[in-house]
């Protein structure tokens, strides 16, 4: 009598759903070890500079500074913006520089950490939820400039100032769904934020940080349908108590970076472990 030979292969399939569960579930329990990791990383950060805490809005005000003085002197001839253009381009190179800082914060974290990473097993979601932990209150130094700013040029307080910070979170989670799809290649390869750096130069320019989007052209059509150009509009319209024009694009925008956080989320969980396997080798 033949005997029946069956051969049991293992599957191997991904579940996404559970990935995203235990990466939630390891970015909640990991809180209280994310606050330690950003409070050190703070405290060293503003200890070791003489300026300190000043550096945390320095860029955005020099930045602001050149145009500003561009504009005035008539070497760059600007279009209407219906505000003190010193407001409009410090509150649009601000709330940029929280744009840019919340797409290098996963990167960043991740990179600082290479040296703990190799040596020490922890939930790696800590580093994005420290990282994060760290832009919040970057963010909300320069937000308290940004309304001092405000009401020196004579805007004043407007009610819709009180969802302002409502308009940084949504910038936030931006950058964030943004900076986690690159984080891993940029951990393999220093090129990667080489050419992030560049590009978010470049990207700068298409968007009404500095000055508003012309009527008509090529430059009116890219600035558009430019992702981030509603980021910064809305909130700088609820800083200066307009009404926010592009409001409906910006919740779109923020509905979509819902579901790509979490795919982003899956991504990193995935590729981190392979990629400090492969730092340790």
């Amino acid at each position: 009598m033949a005997l029946e030979t069956r051969v049991y292969k293992k599957e191997r399939t991904i579940k996404f759903g559970g990935l995203l569960k235990a990466s939630l579930k390891d970015m909640y329990h990991s809180r209280f070890l994310a606050r330690q990791l950003a409070e050190r990383d703070i405290k060293a950060q503003y200890r070791q500079s003489y300026l300190g805490i000043v550096w945390a809005f320095i860029m955005p005000l020099a930045t602001a500074m050149v145009w500003i003085v561009l504009n005035n002197s008539g070497t760059v001839k600007l279009s209407d913006t219906g505000i003190p253009y010193p407001v409009y381009a410090f509150s649009g190179t601000l709330i940029w520089s929280i744009i840019v800082a919340a797409i290098n914060s996963p990167m960043q974290s991740t990179n600082a950490a290479k040296g703990i990473l190799t040596k020490i097993n922890f939930p790696k979601e800590a580093l994005l939820l420290s990282g994060i932990y760290k832009l919040l209150f970057d963010s909300s130094i320069k937000i308290i400039l940004l309304v001092l700013f405000v009401f020196i040029y004579g805007v004043g307080f407007h009610w819709s100032l009180l969802l302002f910070p409502v308009a940084i979170l949504g910038a936030v989670l931006f950058g964030t769904t943004l900076g986690l799809f690159v984080t891993p290649l940029g951990l393999l390869y220093k090129d990667i934020g080489k050419i992030i750096s560049f590009g978010l130069q470049f990207l700068m320019y298409i968007t009404p940080v500095v000055y508003a989007i012309p009527k008509t052209g090529v430059m009116h059509h890219l600035m558009t349908w430019n992702p981030i150009t509603p980021l910064v509009l809305t909130a700088r319209d609820l800083v200066v108590g307009f009404s926010p024009v592009h409001v409906n694009y910006f919740i779109g925008v923020l509905l979509l970076c819902i579901p790509l956080l979490f795919l982003g989320l899956i991504i990193y969980r995935i590729s981190i472990p392979i990629i400090v396997e492969r730092l340790s080798a």
